[in-house]
């Protein structure tokens, strides 16, 4: 490889050449346009210079032209220092982070932030968050995450022998992991001296333990915590975080802590992404939350824990998808959240909590001045079972379409405002434990809600329990 450095050291000269080259050009302009000026302008007048004033000017141009070159020169000799002091640092700082003892890790943490600090340029800076990022992605058991042994040995019999098997640990390893999470925050928050969240943060994979990212902002264009694992004996904490760049990702993430909080968090994405998440916590929060941007989605989400809760959350985006999502539980709350974007989709999601509740919830947009209506709501396959209530909500837009929906329950749809143009009920697979408003007078059914032969007919009678 010794050519490819003979070629960069070439490459180095003539681009220190060329440096040179337009700051004598741009003098020279400079020059030229100041006599320009000094003539049309002021007025100035031109006289036939003698021997002394021409060796002045010659000596002038050729003064000029030295300052630009030891200008550049300078300019370029300070750039490589910092280059180099980069490397120095970055290389001392990683090394760190790689050594074996957790103090001088810890050490590591600390200095590849300092590193970040000091080299605002947005590739450097984005250098050293991609290592911290980085090493929360290592693998890593939480079980060994306060372990003081540097190995661990386990035996087992393979074709009837018996072999022994040496896993190295990284020890200690919980609380430098937690540092890091811990001074990636800090730098998220408003109050911070050195902002990192216009930077990507890429966790995909990354094992989190009782991570707090509360009060903090992600605006960098890509934020991914795609696969990643929320575990942990407290919560995963977003509360009050904005996500404010192009993309952020949870899909396919796993959350197995106490508590989940995403109260009052603002997606302002254009994709806001949780497809895929499987929730088994205890306590899920989005309540008060905003989604906005074009895609907003959960779809094949599900949700397991006790309660799961979406009270007065705010979803703007184009599309909001809870399509083949999985709510289960005790209790999962929508109450007076608002659905006002161009598509709203719960398609062949399954809603078996003991108890969901749409209650007072908005559920589309209708036609307002300088506002779209909302296209579609679909609940198109939903299966409706335990106690579900859209009491007192209102279903807007276009068209709401929840046919060949499975309601078999306690499924209420008592002082709802059915305001969209059209609303199908039609082939439902069950219908059992449905109440509305007209079920003792069908003929003051709204003429929009369909079928028109009430109540609808069940493609298939249920089967009885045993």
């Amino acid at each position: 490889m010794r050519w490819w450095g003979k070629l960069g050291r070439r490459m180095h000269r003539a681009a220190l050449l060329l440096a040179v080259f337009g700051a004598v050009l741009g003098g020279l302009a400079v020059a030229g346009l100041t006599w320009w000026l000094l003539w049309w302008g002021l007025g100035a007048k031109a006289e036939t210079p003698n021997q002394v004033e021409l060796t002045k000017i010659a000596l002038s141009v050729s003064a000029g032209v030295g300052g630009a070159v030891a200008l550049v020169v300078a300019y370029r000799r300070q750039r490589d220092l910092e280059r180099g002091r980069f490397a120095e640092l970055f290389g001392a700082a990683a090394r760190q982070l790689g050594d074996e003892d957790p103090a001088v890790r810890l050490a590591g943490v600390y200095a590849m932030a300092g590193v970040a600090d000091e080299f605002s340029a947005p590739v450097r800076r984005q250098q050293c968050i991609d290592v911290l990022c980085g090493y929360l992605r290592l693998p890593y058991e939480p079980d060994d995450g306060a372990n003081h042994l540097i190995s661990r040995a386990e035996t087992a019999q393979e074709s009837g022998r018996e072999i022994e098997r040496v896993y190295r640990i990284r020890h200690n390893d919980r609380e430098v992991r937690a540092t890091i999470v811990r001074v990636i925050a800090e730098h998220l928050r408003p109050y911070t001296e050195a902002s990192w969240s216009r930077c990507d943060f890429d966790f995909t994979g990354a094992v989190l333990e009782n991570a707090d990212f509360e009060a903090t902002e992600f605006g960098g264009r890509w934020t991914t915590f795609a696969r990643a694992r929320f575990v942990g004996d407290r919560f995963a904490d977003f509360n009050r975080t904005r996500f404010t760049g192009h993309h952020v990702t949870f899909r396919d993430a796993a959350f197995a802590v106490p508590i989940v909080n995403f109260e009052n968090t603002e997606f302002r994405t254009e994709r806001t992404t949780f497809d895929g998440v499987t929730f088994e916590s205890q306590r899920t929060c989005f309540d008060d939350a905003t989604f906005a941007g074009a895609r907003t989605g959960f779809v094949g989400a599900r949700f397991l824990g006790a309660r799961t809760s979406w009270r007065a959350a705010v979803f703007r985006a184009e599309l909001t998808s809870f399509a083949q999502a999985t709510l289960d539980g005790e209790h999962v709350c929508f109450e007076r959240a608002v659905f006002s974007g161009q598509r709203v989709a719960f398609t062949a999601a399954q809603l078996y909590a003991t108890a969901v509740t749409f209650e007072e919830a908005e559920l589309g947009a209708a036609q307002r001045l300088r506002r779209r209506s909302t296209r579609e709501i679909d609940f198109v396959g939903a299966e409706f079972h335990g106690a579900v209530s859209f009491a007192r909500s209102t279903i807007a837009g276009r068209t709401a379409d929840f046919r060949t929906g499975d309601f078999f329950g306690e499924i209420s749809f008592v002082a709802t405002r059915f305001i969209a143009g059209e609303t199908h009920f039609d082939r439902p697979k069950a219908w059992v434990g449905v109440r509305f408003d007209w079920d003792d007078n069908p003929t003051s059914k709204p003429a929009s809600v369909q079928p028109n032969l009430w109540p609808p007919a069940p493609e298939t009678a249920p089967t009885p329990s045993a």
